[in-house]
């Protein structure tokens, strides 16, 4: 997970990709950034500038929350939390 600021950026880039058949590279293209700057963002080895960020998410056609976030997102097939 990257450190921005000394709190760690996660993010579910992979998860996204995979969902929708988007390979790095094309990914990375439509972004204008290298394709090796995918694979550091999805192991959480770089935080992207705001921009970037908001520029993945556009892409996904999601809300910047659906792609990044400041806690772990829970793993899927994770139970859920509840509160009863």
């Amino acid at each position: 997970m990257a450190q921005q600021g000394g709190e760690a950026v996660h993010n579910r880039i992979a998860v996204l990709r995979a969902e929708r058949g988007v390979s790095r590279r094309e990914l990375a293209d439509a972004l204008g950034v290298h394709y090796q700057t995918v694979g550091y963002l999805e192991r959480g080895e770089y935080a992207p500038s705001l921009h970037l960020a908001l520029r993945i998410a556009a892409f996904f056609d999601v809300p910047v929350e659906v792609v990044f976030s400041l806690t772990p997102f829970p793993r899927i097939g994770a139970p859920a939390a509840s509160g009863a």
